[in-house]
């Protein structure tokens, strides 16, 4: 039987700012019209921040999620996932309020503090909108992304109260020992999705015996107790996600971790990049998994159980 792969597709997030392509979306219409065309492109998963729509800044505003939640829900049966992460200069409490407002299937989870480097990206873009992007990006030298061990223990405990599971976000090898701390303590509970973040500067590198180093460390920690999916910043998404898949992997794509369709190419849309995977997937005779086939194979509540009004 084909193995069933999850796309999950990221359709705007912190990292990029909007000066920097201009088909990364910003707006309401823009976040849902997106999210939509990833789905019907094959995307099993959409994973969610917002933006204002003045000035592209990251924000956790409860009202702008508000704005394209219920039209993704209403148009399309994709599971939705919202950050917990949101920025590095976002309070925690920001951070969590959507995922405790809206009660989401799946929610994102960093496991564990980290230097977070966006300043590579100046050598590429000089020119920008809006005034708070340069400064942003340049003094991203000096940001640490905070999630202690009290942080994640406090997301945990909230989240789940609702039934929301997560996408444990994991940049480097040290943040699977955490995972494993947390679900040796009965906080997290098993299969656990495990996120393998490649590229992120501060985080694991690139190589594909990074790849292997985490999946191997994965397996020896969790056995069958984890499903495993990789993240590929940049130019490296589309190499990490073939290499991932052809050793029984899930895969993520999508604007919020590269604005690429190709060397020197922007991607148009989410959904360029979800089709593009799904056409690799596809030729390596692997099936994508339905929003259905998903949520059995990460045990979610299901939509039903969110807040989120169609």
């Amino acid at each position: 039987m084909p193995q069933k792969v999850i796309i999950t597709c990221a359709i705007t997030g912190s990292i990029h700012t909007p000066s920097m392509s201009p088909h990364l979306p910003v707006t309401p219409d823009e976040i849902a019209a997106q999210a939509i065309e990833a789905a019907a492109a094959g995307a099993s998963v959409v994973h969610l921040h917002a933006r204002n729509p003045q000035t592209g800044e990251p924000t956790q505003d409860v009202d702008i999620y508000r704005q394209f939640l219920p039209r993704i829900v209403d148009a399309c049966d994709v599971v939705i996932n919202i950050t917990t992460g949101g920025s590095p200069i976002l309070s925690l409490e920001d951070r969590l309020r959507p995922c405790l407002e809206f009660q989401p299937e799946i929610a994102s989870l960093n496991m564990g503090s980290m230097n977070f480097g966006l300043f590579d990206m100046l050598k590429r873009f000089k020119d920008f909108k809006h005034d708070w992007e340069e400064p942003y990006l340049r003094n991203s030298d000096n940001y640490v992304f905070k999630n202690s061990f009290r942080d994640i223990a406090g997301i945990v405990r909230a989240c789940s109260e609702t039934g929301t599971r997560f996408e444990i976000e994991c940049y480097d090898v040290s943040h699977l020992y955490n995972a494993l701390f947390f679900l040796e303590q009965g906080l997290l509970k098993p299969p656990i999705f495990i996120q393998t973040v490649f590229g992120a500067r501060g985080g694991i590198g690139t190589h594909y015996e990074d790849v292997i180093t985490m999946r191997r460390t994965a397996d020896r920690l969790f056995g069958n107790a984890y499903t495993w999916s990789v993240l590929g910043v940049g130019r490296n998404q589309i190499p990490i996600a073939t290499h991932a898949a052809s050793i029984g992997g899930n895969v993520r794509v999508g604007l919020e971790d590269s604005l690429w369709d190709g060397p020197g190419k922007f991607a148009t849309s989410n959904a360029v990049q979800v089709q593009r995977i799904r056409t690799i997937l596809e030729a390596m005779s692997l099936e994508v998994a339905t929003p259905d086939e998903a949520r059995a194979m990460l045990q979610l509540k299901g939509r039903d159980a969110m807040r989120i009004a169609a």
